[in-house]
């Protein structure tokens, strides 16, 4: 369930701002028919910071029933307060998810022994596996070898998605804690780097826009097919660094509606992406696309 390409659903919204449920089945759709391996609803692409406790318990239901099984689905539950992380997560494993994915605790600035209990109170209320979310540029604090270690005994504790742009970083915590914890990428351009020192796939925002070709990447390394998996990656490139030239998602959802596939309305204090960043992503997907 953990390893090669799950993608970090994006959330459609109609213009105004509601969700916008036929575009996310449709995304769903696209994303299976792609061949990604498991679905991420409500994260950070997700916009979870700005949907209300309703929506995001509501979206993650949607994904689950959208899904049919077909996919795992692993609910985005993380909150800088631990009993609302506690809550969405028994919510999300009520609505069936099959896992949920925990950023670390935001502007709070916790210390290590926090992030630890943080972390070990959820598991101790969910029956849910648990992937621990890193990523130091959104959170603030970083989740250190020496604390993932221990979050690694701690049985519904399955791995850690790692953004934090260090390959040192996953590589130290895969020599300590062997088979006990699963990485998975949480950086596009990074996916690679990190599956060569044993990290076992992504969850990706590229997959968003083309789930085939980032699959088929993943699967090349999966697979020890290390010569074919680096041709689709640098291909890939200039599609990762376009769809974060503004703060995630906001030149997805630009990409997306490009494609006809949803509005690009994000919520405030997000913007729609500027009419530079459209026209350097059309350009970036032409050529991707040309035969």
């Amino acid at each position: 369930m953990w390893s090669g390409c799950l993608t970090a659903l994006i959330t459609p919204f109609r213009e105004g701002g509601a969700v916008d449920y036929e575009a996310l089945g449709r995304v769903v759709e696209a994303q299976i028919a792609g061949g990604v391996q498991g679905l991420v609803p409500a994260g950070s692409t997700g916009e979870a910071a700005t949907l209300t406790h309703e929506e995001h318990a509501q979206v993650v239901r949607a994904v689950v029933e959208m899904a049919r099984k077909r996919v795992p689905v692993i609910a985005g539950t993380g909150s800088n307060a631990t009993a609302e992380a506690i809550r969405l997560t028994q919510e999300a494993e009520r609505a069936g998810a099959d896992g949920a994915l925990l950023i670390s605790p935001y502007y709070n600035r916790p210390p290590q022994e926090g992030i630890f209990r943080h972390y070990q109170a959820v598991a101790a209320a969910t029956r849910l596996p648990l992937l621990v979310y890193n990523i130091p540029s959104r959170t603030a604090s970083n989740i250190l070898p020496d604390t993932m270690v221990r979050l690694a005994a701690i049985p519904n504790v399955v791995g850690v998605k790692d953004a934090t742009g260090n390959v040192l970083h996953c590589q130290e915590l895969l020599r300590r804690a062997g088979d006990r914890v699963v990485v998975t990428s949480g950086d596009d351009p990074l996916t690679l780097p990190l599956m060569s020192v044993g990290a076992q796939g992504v969850i990706s925002v590229t997959s968003n826009l083309y789930p085939q070709e980032v699959c088929a990447s993943v699967n090349d390394a999966l697979a020890g097919r290390w010569d074919e998996a680096l041709i689709k990656h640098r291909r890939l490139l200039p599609v990762h660094r376009a769809l974060f030239l503004e703060p995630n998602p906001q030149p997805l959802k630009a990409a997306l509606a490009l494609k006809k596939r949803m509005h690009p309305s994000v919520r405030l204090p997000m913007l729609e992406a500027s009419e530079a960043t459209r026209q350097l992503l059309a350009d970036v997907m032409r050529t991707f696309e040309a035969p």
